[in-house]
């Protein structure tokens, strides 16, 4: 059994009784099974969608594919809405309960895995490069600039999207100063990049810091376009005004979930890591439109949380929203030693987490929210008594295999396979291959 500083323990085995929801992207019935007091199984049918999702459709064969967009009805007054969509992810992904342990008395904690919405271009970017890689095509463009920290899922992302798409990528990568002159390696999301064939610029952490992504960027930009290409630029993590939609857009595909399960299940919060802002202005504006209307939380993994107010409130006006940030998100500091820097006991919490539910969190960002979330519970369970929340994972697996040294002393252990002698052996029998 694990005890963490924060109060809360993790014991080898959690129940058996789990209720599992999965939507599929066809509107077809399903039966599922959930627990109640007794221990006895009562059947739920989840029944077809209510409403078309316009930006997916149902035959699995548009991915791909670009498509006009139509905003769901509680934010066709936002501006400027999105022409068109490429469909890039494997949505709607699934909801289930998370059976995590030790939970304030009748607090329920659900799953939204966004970390399913594909392999090379999971997590939540994917729900942004859908709009923001339909503006880039739409405007002409033949390779994308973005820029990150050495490990981006946002960038290996982007790489994926734009090599599908037949455009380049190019990727500032920020780095130490002792490694920026090096060979960058092939660890997590790394591989995948210099598999599909991304332009990589590394940066030392330290000139990021003086230059800024925005200047950094538009260099690289004036550059390529002395050289003929017609560049597009994201920002950090795909955040802005356009990159918001794809949270928007998940809010009405959480919506359509909810109101398509005979269980009606209705959530009271939302909690999600916080690296670039765009998820959470998404999250937090469609969570206040919609009929969800569940408090959105933020755990900020970087900068710090005034930080972060300010530069949603700048992406919610950039949609003419009308709202005040600070009224639609609570945002809390979660980043501990720094941004993608971790303790033991962090690393030890992922590591439980897994192996006591069968969930990977990454340990930069859902790791991290997580960690905090159930901190926040241990230090304050009043304040989360009887309340259902969604968590968003957010994605990032690929991340964990750059913290492989820290992690591996608290994994299993392993040994040779002890046949005894009695057993026959005959030459041949076993086949490899």
């Amino acid at each position: 059994m694990l005890c963490c500083s924060a109060g809360f323990r993790i014991p080898p085995q959690l129940t058996k009784n789990k209720a599992l929801l999965i939507f599929p992207s066809r509107p077809a019935a399903l039966t599922l099974t959930q627990p109640n007091n007794k221990h006895k199984h009562k059947a739920f049918q989840i029944h077809s969608l209510m409403e078309v999702n316009t930006s997916h459709s149902n035959s699995g064969l548009d991915f791909l594919s670009k498509k006009p967009y139509s905003p769901p009805s509680w934010a066709s007054h936002i501006s400027p809405i999105p022409s068109h969509t490429f469909s890039l992810g494997h949505l709607p992904t699934p909801i289930h309960k998370w059976n995590l342990p030790n939970l304030p008395n009748n607090t329920e904690v659900w799953l939204k895995r966004d970390d399913l919405s594909g392999m090379q271009l999971s997590g939540n970017k994917v729900r942004k490069l859908e709009f923001l890689m339909a503006d880039a095509v739409q405007k002409g463009a033949d390779c994308i600039i973005t820029i990150g920290g050495i490990q981006s899922n946002h960038c290996r992302a982007t790489a994926v999207a734009a090599k599908y798409l037949n455009l380049d990528s190019y990727l500032i990568l920020r780095t130490s100063k002792v490694l920026v002159d090096q060979d960058p390696g092939l660890t997590g999301n790394l591989l995948v990049e210099r598999l599909v064939g991304a332009h990589i610029e590394l940066i030392s952490k330290e000139e990021y810091a003086k230059i800024g992504s925005v200047a950094l960027t538009n260099t690289l930009k004036e550059r390529l376009i002395k050289e003929g290409r017609r560049p597009y630029v994201i920002p950090v993590g795909g955040s802005d005004s356009l990159g918001t939609w794809g949270y928007i857009q998940a809010i009405r595909e959480i919506e359509q979930q909810l109101h398509s399960g005979a269980g009606k299940v209705k959530f009271d919060d939302i909690v999600v890591a916080c690296g670039s802002g765009g998820t959470i202005a998404g999250l937090s504006l469609g969570s206040r439109l919609s009929s969800l209307k569940a408090k959105v939380h933020a755990f900020s993994v970087c900068d710090d949380p005034d930080y972060f107010y300010d530069f949603v409130q700048g992406l919610l006006d950039g949609l003419k929203a009308g709202v005040d940030s600070r009224n639609i998100v609570n945002i809390q500091n979660a980043k501990g030693l720094g941004y993608a820097i971790n303790t033991a006991e962090e690393l030890t919490f992922v590591k439980e987490i897994a192996a006591t539910t069968g969930v990977i969190l990454d340990p930069v960002y859902s790791g991290k929210a997580a960690y905090g979330l159930l901190k926040d519970m241990a230090e304050n369970p009043k304040k989360w008594e009887g309340r259902k929340i969604l968590f968003i994972h957010t994605g990032g697996l690929l991340g964990l295999f750059d913290k492989v040294e820290q992690i591996a002393p608290s994994l299993g252990k392993y040994s040779r396979m002890d046949v005894c002698e009695s057993v026959p052996r005959k030459d041949c029998i076993g086949k490899m291959f």
